[in-house]
């Protein structure tokens, strides 16, 4: 309020000093050009022009106002095309996330087409195609991108590369990886990608070739990379078994794969089991035994213990003597009373076996030890009992298996 009263007073006092002056200095304008002569009183000239830039002010205000009204009204002016991108973009990344891809498509495309940066956009309509299965279109739009910004030649490439995996065209998703990995032989994404690939074409060979790069560029996690790597030359072992013509040839190409491996890593109990579960396949039977046999020498592994009993080594005594060396320490391991019972069966000690695998049983119900002691004793005679741990077998495996349907006479 105190404001107010300020300025009344304040337009006051101006408004009587500009009154002095127009009362003391009433002054004129003339204006002379040629025949045309004009005179006016100074104040009078003076408000005339104020009012003439006022006005000119308020017809630049008012047309303003109606070029703008008439660019909302144009479909084609700039600010209505700006609009118009604006949501494209918004309901295009929105269809993405949710699924809609025939709308994410077109929505994605008009953003790409409208914006000065555009690569997001066309890589989310490129993928929004692929999911129709519209493959052809996917890639037009990816070779788009790259034109419009040729510096993002791998970001493209990559996501050619996941796209081309997703539709299960591996040899392309291959091609396409090697040649960025040759041009960014660091890049993370590419070396991931290929990792990926490999595992989904069972390719271990390359795999291998890959880990190095692998462990260098601390691509993935050390637990997952050593998981990887134990995998990798797993398989690379089962391979290497089914090659050559004959068990000789199978049994060299096993060696090969075996020697590649480090010291430290021959000694791991997974890549052990795997090796020596391929000699046996190949029918070196005495060196699976010897293999296993050293390596639970170094380490007990339950693992291991429950194959050593599927081997039938040189001397079936002296590996049911070594075994029974183990149960000092693992009395209570089921797996290695399993191999206890398997190895007696092979030594022909039948009362032996029967309780160790009894023994077994108690630990842990398992359907490979119920068909074995189940065998046993239809031999010995035990009918009764062995059908009883037959159908305990097969449901505990059952457990493992789908509930398909069954005809009404076959439940139980």
């Amino acid at each position: 309020m105190k404001r107010v009263y300020l300025l009344a007073v304040l337009a006051i006092v101006v408004a009587a000093a500009l009154g002095i002056a127009v009362a003391k200095h009433s002054g004129y304008v003339m204006v002379s050009y040629g025949s045309f002569r004009y005179q006016s009183g100074l104040w009078a000239a003076l408000g005339g022009l104020i009012g003439l830039i006022v006005v000119l002010w308020l017809l630049r205000y008012v047309l303003g106002l109606i070029l703008s009204s008439t660019g909302v009204v144009n479909p084609w002016s700039r600010r209505n095309r700006r609009r118009r991108t604006r949501i494209a973009i918004e309901q295009g990344q929105l269809d993405l996330a949710e699924g809609r891809w025939a709308s994410a498509q077109r929505h994605l495309h008009r953003a790409a087409e409208a914006e000065r940066q555009p690569l997001l956009y066309y890589l989310g309509a490129a993928r929004a195609a692929n999911e129709l299965g519209r493959t052809e279109e996917s890639d037009n739009l990816l070779e788009r991108a790259l034109e419009r910004q040729p510096q993002a030649e791998l970001a493209v490439a990559l996501t050619h590369a996941q796209l081309q995996m997703n539709r299960g065209d591996s040899d392309g998703a291959l091609e396409t990886l090697l040649a960025m990995q040759q041009r960014h032989p660091h890049n993370g994404q590419v070396l991931r990608l290929l990792q990926q690939l490999h595992l989904q074409r069972g390719d271990w060979p390359a795999l291998i070739r890959l880990l190095p790069d692998l462990r260098k560029g601390k691509v993935l996690p050390a637990t997952e990379l050593a998981a990887l790597e134990q995998r990798a030359w797993g398989q690379n072992l089962s391979i290497a078994a089914t090659r050559g013509d004959d068990a000789v040839a199978a049994r060299q190409a096993l060696e090969r794969a075996w020697q590649q491996l480090t010291a430290a890593q021959r000694q791991e109990p997974q890549l052990v089991l795997a090796y020596a579960e391929q000699l046996r396949q190949v029918g070196a039977q005495g060196e699976a035994e010897q293999v296993l046999r050293a390596a639970l020498k170094r380490q007990y592994e339950s693992h291991l213990a429950r194959l050593y009993g599927l081997i039938r080594g040189d001397d079936p005594a002296r590996q049911l003597q070594t075994a029974e060396g183990w149960l000092k320490e693992h009395a209570q391991d089921p797996s290695l009373l399993l191999t206890l019972g398997r190895l007696s069966l092979q030594n022909r000690l039948w009362g032996k076996a029967r309780d160790y695998l009894e023994s077994s049983l108690r630990f842990e119900r398992n359907p490979e030890t119920c068909a074995e002691l189940a065998r046993l004793l239809a031999s010995l005679g035990e009918t009764e009992r062995s059908n009883q741990l037959f159908q305990e077998g097969l449901g505990l495996l059952d457990e493992r298996l789908l509930a398909l349907p069954l005809p009404d006479g076959a439940r139980a």
